[in-house]
This record gives structure tokens, C-alpha cells and sequence, in this order.
């Protein structure tokens, strides 16, 4: 990716964060909405969005059902962004929006959860050697 396509794609993931934290108010927006990433195409015709929705979850699993829902909030308003991100950017065309579920931190996480377990695992069974000895 060019220069210009990239800082053009920084100004539309910065535009788009403050518009999502102050401009959404959906209730089926659930958890905490950030921008991991924004890539528009050389034509400038679309940009893909890809976002990450942190939710607090107990087992540190990936739960895919409780993302659709947000991320077809962000669909669904993809019309309006676009109207409000054109007021902001200097540019003769803005680009349409595609909003994409970005799995990487939410496995990141899971691994972590997963590396975790093992270790209180670990460190139970060594625990109870020492306490057959």
C-alpha cells in the first residue's frame, strides 16, 4: 500500500472510532468496539474495515454469536458513517465501508486463557506432589 492509501486509511480508522463511540447508540452494540485496522483499495471505491469487539467473558472463549449482532449494527450504518466520514475527509470520493469481524485479538486472547489454565494446572498438581511427600 502507498503512502497516500495509507494515511488516507489512518484518517478513516481515527474518524471512524469517534463516530462509532459517540454517534451509535444501538443497544445490540455490545461490548467495547475498536478499530484494529483499515484498508482502502488502490481505486478508492472501498475500504475494509476490520474491527475488534471486546466483551468481558469468564472462559475467555471466542463467541461468535455475540459478535454478529455488532458487527451487523456496524453494517447496517456503514450508509450513515460513510455520510459523516465524507464531512471530515478531503478527498473528491469517500469510500464504502466494509465492516469485517477481526479474529485475531479475540484468539489471542483464547490462547492466552488456554496457557493460563494450564499453568494453574500445572502448579496445582505440583502443589499436591508436595503435599504427598
Amino acid at each position: 500500500m502507498n503512502q497516500r492509501l495509507q494515511r488516507l486509511a489512518d484518517q478513516i480508522q481515527r474518524t471512524l472510532a469517534v463516530l462509532i463511540r459517540d454517534e451509535i447508540n444501538d443497544p445490540r452494540l455490545t461490548g467495547f468496539v475498536t478499530i484494529s485496522s483499515v484498508k482502502v483499495s488502490p481505486d478508492l471505491g472501498y475500504a475494509d474495515v476490520y474491527v475488534t469487539i471486546l466483551e468481558p467473558s469468564q472462559d475467555g472463549g471466542m463467541n461468535k454469536e455475540s459478535h454478529k449482532a455488532s458487527l451487523e449494527v456496524l453494517k447496517n450504518a456503514a450508509g450513515f458513517l460513510r455520510t459523516e466520514l465524507s464531512h471530515t475527509m478531503k478527498t473528491r470520493t469517500t469510500p464504502r465501508l466494509r465492516f469485517h469481524y477481526d479474529e485475531v485479538v479475540a484468539h489471542g486472547n483464547y490462547m492466552t486463557h488456554l496457557v493460563n489454565e494450564a499453568m494453574q494446572k500445572t502448579k496445582a498438581s505440583a502443589t499436591d506432589d508436595d503435599t504427598n511427600d
